[in-house]
């Protein structure tokens, strides 16, 4: 088969595509790339983990025999860790690289490849094709003497290192409790423990592995964390908080039991940091993400790179201290010193910053902010990716329509998919997903009505 990277790494069902054979393959890949980036240096280090989808380890245990017999000293992670801990320790250890076995948010008959490079990115497109690659050509490096694997506790460095860029003197000054899901996956023993280290109350519900998740998806959607509504009203807490599989992605339940959306939480804590934190650099979102991020950046005059989807690229502008926070719509974030890689846990310690300092509830922030920059409304749906849809959507892609369901185009941005930019600054956006067999189709209005209407001409216009 032939493996490629999306834009988080590599995934493909267990036992179907996602083998034994081809995790050899791309292990060899990514050890022939690193000894030939690093071809200058003595014996490197590689981090390699795994979450809690089903033979995580045995997928670790057979990467890091191959890294060992390449000369790779190998720091195997002792238990199920987030995709943000690994990249804070491939930086701690100065390592060549890390490799997480998830397939983050997809469903549990998945797994996956994310490959970090040396400085805790996701791997960007110039790599992942040099490690695509030497797997389609059987690229192997040579077998070196002086390799090792030893056991790595990721877990303790990360949190001392959570401690120092949040708020938790102003957290613990304030009053309420917390409930938590981590959806059977990696955030447990990580978010949990560091509100407790700090004298917190949470409450953790699916606090254990099942390699099923719940016979779900673990995305901390609104449409899978309804236990977690029903727990904050009935207990009365401040904020409910969730991550997905790898904690790279955050869900967030207001106290009334409302549903923060990932655009809604952007924008608030991209607001809430230039507040309190004083920071004036820019702000960067995806081509997917709200441009309510757009008209905080402009009261708070901060500059706005948008990037292509893929956390990676933001991640480029966090490396250069260019941006106080990056975004995308699907639930991915981190701030300025931070690392280049997205951070679930770290934005749900953010929202409890930003609720507890404020001593507003993330609805009333909202409110005070729509009515300081005006509101939208979005939404997205997803068309399955036939073989006819592709060729439609290839074929979509180079058209240059003038309106699109009576109304007139002002720009059209091709950076990543085909985004149609109207005069009422509303707009759509259509692109293959990097992870799924989908095109996904976005739009933005200031009426739900109207995203509506923008979704179905949408769909419409790409059936066509």
């Amino acid at each position: 088969m032939s493996i490629r990277f999306g834009t988080s790494g590599w995934r493909a069902v267990i036992a179907d595509e996602f083998t034994f054979e081809n995790v050899r393959s791309a292990t060899e890949a990514i050890c022939s790339y690193l000894k030939g980036s690093h071809s200058g240096s003595s014996r490197q280090t590689l981090i390699i983990g795994h979450d809690t989808r089903f033979m995580g380890e045995k997928f670790m245990a057979t990467a890091a025999e191959i890294a060992r017999k390449k000369g790779f000293r190998v720091l195997q992670c002792e238990e199920a860790v987030p995709t943000p801990a690994l990249s804070h320790a491939i930086r701690q250890e100065r390592a060549a690289g890390g490799i997480n076995f998830t397939a983050s948010h997809n469903p549990p008959e998945y797994q996956g490849i994310k490959f970090s490079t040396g400085d805790g990115a996701p791997a960007l497109p110039e790599v992942t094709q040099q490690i695509e690659a030497a797997i389609n050509g059987s690229e192997q490096a040579s077998d070196s003497e002086g390799g090792s694997i030893e056991s790595y506790d990721a877990r303790t460095g990360y949190l001392a290192d959570l401690s120092g860029k949040i708020n938790f003197k102003a957290i613990a000054e304030g009053r309420g409790g917390f409930g938590y899901d981590p959806l059977w996956g990696t955030g447990r023993g990580y978010f949990d423990k560091v509100l407790r280290d700090h004298g917190l109350e949470v409450e953790t519900i699916h606090d254990w592995r099942d390699v099923t998740f719940g016979g779900q998806a673990p995305e901390p959607g609104e449409e899978h964390i309804g236990e977690l509504r029903e727990l904050v009203k009935s207990k009365k807490y401040l904020l409910g908080l969730a991550t997905d599989g790898d904690s790279d992605r955050f869900g967030v339940i207001d106290s009334n039991g409302q549903f923060i959306t990932p655009n809604q939480l952007i924008a608030l804590l991209t607001d809430y940091l230039a507040e309190s934190r004083g920071w004036t650099e820019g702000v960067a979102r995806s081509v997917a993400t709200s441009h309510l991020v757009d008209r905080v950046a402009k009261e708070r005059n901060l500059t706005v790179h948008e990037t292509p989807v893929g956390f990676k690229y933001i991640g480029e502008l966090i490396n250069k201290d260019a941006i106080i926070l990056g975004g995308e719509e699907s639930a991915g974030l981190s701030i300025k010193g931070h690392y280049p890689e997205k951070d679930g846990i770290l934005a749900c310690l953010l929202a409890i910053e930003a609720v507890t300092v404020r001593h507003a509830t993330l609805t009333e922030q909202l409110e005070h902010l729509y009515q300081r920059v005006g509101k939208l409304e979005n939404a997205r749906i997803g068309v399955k990716l036939t073989p006819d849809v592709a060729s439609k959507l290839k074929e979509k892609l180079s058209q240059e329509p003038a309106e699109l369901s009576g109304r007139k185009i002002d720009k059209i941005n091709r950076m990543d998919g085909v985004k149609f930019l109207f005069a009422n600054g509303s707009w759509m956006l259509m692109r293959p997903s990097g992870t799924e067999p989908l095109v996904r189709i976005y739009a933005e209005s200031e009426s739900r009505k109207d995203v509506e209407t923008l979704l179905d001409a949408g769909k419409n216009y790409l059936l066509s």
